[in-house]
């Protein structure tokens, strides 16, 4: 089979399609055939093997054997299946995160029958495969806070990215008043997604416009957590998603010391894992209520291409990989 590998870390000029063995599925595994895969900041953050912590985990001075193919987001096909798999069978369509153990820029992998669920049944593989790191990711930020009632504040840091746009879409399901923060070349998209406000980061700091939000919900943190802290209503939530891994001690620093002061902000890290709530998820996309945002789809051959795009930061929702059989 077809695979893009990588054994070193740094830029996507290091990543090659080679043939690998096909994977044999074990007794709680299935054996899938991948249609489409999507680009999240974790293969971005894995590649350049930054922050250090990755390398903790998947290989201190380059990837481990096992570790070498990126892509963690999957719409495929189920080929074969363990002698102990329960929850499907071949030919059954899914979709879901492998960020665990990975693989999904290739044709076939083997995962845990736990890592998918059924895919959303008026989703093309495309866009299914779009779908469910950002989506759960957005999912659990606004999970962080109480359920949000109609007409509260509801700020999305980095709305117009894979996570933001799937944000912005489920707290307007909730009738929360929402402000999309991103660059100028994304607040169209933003605006379409149903976003009430939007502001351009570049130009304006929302920390400092004197608006205050039940619920903030950071995509790309690098805004000291004290300057969001001024921008939350008492009783209001702060969730953290993705930004600089310096931030993260000035969060537990505020979560522990606000209720020693009988604080009501929180401060809260989105990290429950994969797959929490995608089967939610799968329920509001086949209603007709929640879509996936696709900026561009590129063939396995051009992930390199793919990942340079990412890293540019220009791109407006998810950038998917079509994976051809």
């Amino acid at each position: 089979m077809k695979a893009i590998v990588f054994t070193q870390y740094g830029s996507p000029d290091g990543l090659s399609l080679k043939e690998v063995p096909k994977p044999t599925p074990k007794d709680y595994e299935l054996l899938i055939r991948i249609h489409a895969s999507s680009i999240n900041s974790w293969d971005w953050e894995f590649l350049n093997g930054k922050p250090f912590i990755n390398r903790l985990m998947f290989g201190l001075l380059k990837p481990k054997p096992a570790k070498q193919i990126l892509g963690a987001d999957i719409a495929a096909t189920v080929e074969a299946v363990g002698r102990r798999v329960t929850r499907f069978q071949p030919g059954d369509a899914v979709f879901g995160d492998l960020w665990d153990n990975w693989g999904g820029f290739a044709d076939y992998v083997c995962t845990r029958e736990t890592a998918v669920e059924p895919k959303p049944t008026n989703l093309t593989f495309e866009e299914a495969a779009a779908v469910p790191q950002a989506g759960v990711l957005a999912l659990q930020g606004l999970r962080k806070a109480e359920p949000l009632q109609p007409g509260q504040k509801v700020l999305i840091n980095g709305a117009g990215g894979g996570v933001g746009a799937f944000a912005v879409q489920l707290a307007k399901l909730s009738g929360a008043e929402v402000t999309g923060v991103d660059a100028s070349i994304k607040l169209e998209v933003v605006r379409s997604l149903g976003a009430d406000h939007v502001i351009d980061y570049a130009k304006q700091d929302f920390t400092k416009t004197g608006e205050r939000y039940d619920l903030i919900i950071d995509c790309q943190g690098f805004r000291s957590m004290f300057d969001n802290h001024r921008a939350l209503r008492p009783g209001g939530t702060y969730a953290m998603v993705g930004g600089s891994m310096l931030r993260i001690p000035q969060l537990l620093f505020l979560s522990v010391f606000a209720p020693l002061t009988r604080e009501s902000k929180k401060f809260r890290m989105v990290a429950e894992g994969p797959n929490k709530g995608l089967a939610d998820l799968k329920g509001l996309i086949e209603a007709g209520k929640l879509v996936p945002v696709i900026d561009r789809t590129y063939p396995l051959s051009e992930v390199p291409a793919a990942l340079r795009y990412f890293g540019e930061g220009r791109h407006k929702g998810k950038i998917v990989i079509a994976v051809e059989s």
